[in-house]
This record gives C-alpha cells, sequence and structure tokens, in this order.
C-alpha cells in the first residue's frame, strides 16, 4: 500500500505493474485475507496500526476481485482506469506537435507492439494494455530465472523508454505543468 502510493506519485506505468503483481500475489494466496496476512503482511514486521491499515488494504482489494470477478484471470477497473487514462495522453501527445521525442520512442516501440498484439489473443486491446503485458512478461520470466532473449531485450528497452516518457508526462499532466 506504501509502495503503491509512492509509485502512483513518481512512476505511474510502475505502479501499473506493481498493481499486477499485486492482483497475482492476492490470487496465489487464493484471495484469502487470512493467508495474505499471514505470508504477506507478516513479512513487512510493521507496527500494529500499519499492519492493521495493510491488512485492510489486501482486503479491500480481494473483495473488489470478489466483486469484479477477476480471482481467477484479468485487472481490476481502478488499474483498467490507468491504462484508459494513459491511452488518452498517449492520444493527445501523438497529436501534438510539441512532442517529438515521445512520437519517436512511440515509432521505434512500434514494431515490437505490432508483433505482440499479432501473436496475442485480444487485438481489440489498447496498445499501450500491449506494452505493459510485455513487460510484466519478462518481469515474470526474470522472477522465474528464464532467459531474456536479445530480441525480447530490445522490445523491453523501446517500450520501456516509451512507458518511461509517458509516465513523466502524467505526472507533469496531473500537475497542470503539460502543455500540449
Amino acid at each position: 500500500m506504501y509502495i503503491s502510493r509512492k509509485l502512483k506519485e513518481q512512476s505511474i506505468s510502475e505502479y501499473l505493474l506493481y498493481m499486477w503483481q499485486v492482483e497475482d500475489m492476492i490470487r496465489a494466496n487464493g484471495c484469502d485475507v487470512e493467508r495474505l496476512e499471514q505470508t504477506v503482511v507478516a513479512a513487512y514486521n510493521l507496527p500494529e496500526e500499519q499492519r492493521v491499515e495493510l491488512t485492510e488494504w489486501y482486503a479491500n482489494l480481494v473483495e473488489m476481485m470478489h466483486l469484479e470477478g477477476v480471482e481467477q484471470s484479468g485487472h481490476l477497473q481502478i488499474n483498467k482506469n490507468v491504462i484508459i487514462t494513459l491511452t488518452d495522453l498517449h492520444f493527445r501527445l501523438m497529436h501534438s506537435q510539441k512532442f517529438p521525442f515521445y512520437q519517436a520512442a512511440y515509432y521505434k516501440a512500434l514494431p515490437f507492439i505490432v508483433e505482440l498484439r499479432a501473436k496475442g489473443a485480444d487485438k481489440e486491446k489498447p496498445e499501450l494494455e500491449t506494452c505493459f503485458e510485455a513487460l510484466y512478461g519478462i518481469l515474470l520470466l526474470k522472477l522465474q530465472k528464464k532467459e531474456v532473449g536479445e530480441e525480447t531485450k530490445k522490445a523491453q528497452e523501446a517500450i520501456s523508454t516509451l512507458l518511461s516518457m509517458l509516465s513523466t508526462y502524467y505526472v507533469q499532466d496531473k500537475k497542470g505543468e503539460l502543455e500540449l
């Protein structure tokens, strides 16, 4: 919870990837708040007040997952909303004459995005969601200590650059400092 707050303020891309990881961690614990408290919350060794607050945060996420039917797969609406917001900002940046470096980063990542979308099942999802899924997949491979190929590393670099720039513009936009 504390990590998510900090990430949401500093890097919306890292926040989203973190929240996807939290969703998977909740699933790995059977969407059971008591198990989460024993396996996740207890590992932080927090003071009682913070432990209760963190447990409550997980309990709220579990409840949302039940209500939204994403106990097995999929993403919470709060996380989908981040994709929607970022997609809107992406389109605004792409249609502005003031962001040629962002546009260049997008066109550098585009061949990888096209390739990933051709391999994926859902062609209707936003391109940015494809980017996040790629980075999340690479994160999972690394956590499993599996090899990441050279082409995948190139895609990761291009997509990471794009999302990093988008995250920076997101923060500026939230502060009212972004002039499109």
